[in-house]
């Protein structure tokens, strides 16, 4: 049975018996029709003095084209750890309508451990990303109206970009202003994935609406002849942005397949961003639950050092277990398999790629953290491939067989067993780098302590942008954007072997998310559709029946 057919037969709840387990107070609720909701922030005013639960972090290998199932293991032990009588909560992230329409399809777990409405998720859901895309695009209409009014903030150089929330490599470089209008001034503009954009990453470390507004008023949009930055707050527009934006900072709450509590808010991609939910919804989830589950986008070279390094420090909260997820498809592939013999017992394969994976584990206790590795079952998976990686992990870190995709929380209970175990074991929790060291000595540290680098090398825009942004910037951290599939800048170099640098292309200071993007090898900020983009495959029948969606 597919995904989306396991959903819809699935016995939903109405939303307000999942926010009454909980125990929030009705008028705290803002339904969403029968299954999902938002929850008012001003509800967390209620219980800052309550202890917070144990964070759970998930996060994986690097990932292949094939997909690792993060998100479903991440559902699965939030479920394991309820059928094990533990009050837990998951916290994920929202998905992006450009990897639905695009490459990957829906991203809402699969299986039998899902969050539903997974049609309503996969879109428009609470229109929090819309809004998001609307608050940066009214700041883009401010700046250009404000320069064919006369300019008198004397912008020379605009770097503020326009957003949409799809995948459209033909707005990576437009050309705007071509009315011929009198005062009109064309020029170059570009457009971001909204997952990329600034709001974004704002939206999701901001603490409170006087947070948000005082991050979007701080937002640098361009620059003087002189290089004086001129901000969101000079054009007066940060009061405008935030109303567009105050409800959709109330975090959503949905369910997964087993009617248990998953809230959903906020979505910047890891590989371009920094990959996490809102801090609102995980300290909001700490004060309801006794276990929070969340995860951190794509491999832990991007999604973890991020969720740790950036959004740690925002959160005042470090996590209790760290679960890394790994299939036997993902080691052979990289242990140098095509993808479409991954299926192919090979159990030398295995051997080259699990040392990706011991990588990430070993990242991991650079932090001072614990982690545990979630094996996914695969029905393609061989007894004889499996005791060959139990082999190789035993000893060195401990490890669970998950099949919750087949069966929900039950077959997660052993991870969730040994994740509660975990969680009572001393950590001494460390952040890779320090703030008040240079950009060049946190670029330095992410690339070689945790990807493996030898050395950086930067471009000649790079070196350009480092020297103006080192005297604007103190004490920010790094938010380093490259491709996902590999520890290197380059999507092709899967094993490492080989000594490797880290090429640094571009530097920008996003002000208002109070981090610094560091653009390595050939990434993009605004991906493009596939050959065969999932959209060709998304449809709706005659009943209202969305198919297609996986």
């Amino acid at each position: 049975m597919e995904d989306i057919e396991i959903a819809r037969n699935a016995k939903l709840k109405n939303i307000n018996e999942i926010t009454s387990k909980l125990g929030i107070p009705e008028d705290e609720v803002e339904p969403y029709g029968k299954y999902k909701a938002k929850i008012s922030i001003n509800y967390l005013k209620q219980f800052e003095d309550r202890k917070n639960g144990k964070l759970i972090l998930v996060t994986a290998i690097n990932p292949t084209p094939l997909g690792e199932g993060k998100t479903t293991t991440s559902i699965g032990l939030s479920d394991g750890l309820n059928r094990i009588n533990k009050k837990s909560v998951l916290v994920l992230r929202e998905p992006s309508l450009g990897p639905v329409f695009g490459i990957k399809g829906g991203a809402t777990g699969g299986g039998h451990s899902q969050v539903a409405p997974m049609e309503d998720i996969n879109l428009h859901f609470t229109g929090d990303i819309h809004a998001i895309t609307s608050a940066n695009n009214l700041l883009s209409a401010m700046i250009d109206n404000h320069i064919f009014q006369g300019n008198e903030l004397g912008f020379d150089k605009v770097v503020w970009k326009r957003c949409v929330d799809l995948n459209d490599r033909a707005l990576r470089k437009v050309e705007i202003g071509l009315s011929g209008e009198k005062n009109m001034s064309p020029r170059e503009d570009s457009f971001d994935i909204t997952v990329a954009s600034e709001i974004m990453a704002i939206f999701c470390l901001a603490t409170s609406i006087k947070d948000l507004k005082r991050r979007l008023g701080n937002i640098i949009v361009g620059y003087t002849k002189e290089s004086k930055p001129i901000t969101c707050h000079d054009l007066k527009a940060e009061g405008s942005l935030t109303v567009l934006l105050k409800d959709a900072l109330n975090p959503n709450i949905v369910q997964t397949l087993e009617n248990n509590p998953a809230i959903i808010h906020g979505g910047p991609f890891a590989n371009i961003a920094h990959g996490c939910n809102s801090i609102l919804a995980t300290k909001m989830a700490l004060k309801l639950g006794d276990y929070v589950v969340t995860e951190a986008g794509f491999g832990a070279d991007l999604g973890a050092e991020k969720f740790l390094d950036i959004k740690c420090r925002n959160l005042g909260k470090s996590p209790d277990a760290v679960v890394i997820v790994a299939t036997l498809r993902a080691l052979k592939y990289h242990g140098g398999v095509a993808k479409e013999d991954v299926n192919v017992k090979n159990t030398e394969a295995i051997k080259e790629g699990i040392h990706n994976l011991l990588k990430h584990v070993e990242n991991i206790r650079k932090y001072g953290l614990n982690p545990i590795v979630a094996i996914n079952k695969f029905t393609s998976d061989t007894e004889e491939e499996l005791d060959v990686l139990k082999k190789l992990l035993e000893g060195k870190v401990e490890y669970s067989l998950l099949e919750n995709w087949a069966k929900g929380g039950e077959g997660a209970i052993d991870l969730a067993e040994k994740v509660v175990n975990i969680c009572e074991k001393e950590k001494d929790f460390k952040p890779i780098y320090e703030l008040s060291g240079s950009i060049r000595e946190k670029i330095e540290t992410i690339a070689k302590e945790i990807y493996g680098a030898t050395g950086i090398t930067y471009s000649e825009q790079a070196i350009y942008d480092l020297e103006k942004i080192e005297k604007l910037a103190k004490n920010m951290p790094v938010c380093i954007a490259k491709t996902q599939y590999s520890f290197s800048d380059d999507p092709k170099n899967l094993l490492c072997e080989e000594p490797f640098n880290i090429n640094v292309t571009s530097i920008e200071i996003k002000n208002g998310a109070e981090f610094i993007v560091v653009k390595a090898g050939k990434i993009m900020t605004m991906p493009g559709l596939p050959k065969n983009p999932a959209a060709e495959k998304i449809d709706i029948d005659e009943n209202g029946n969305i198919i297609g969606i996986f």
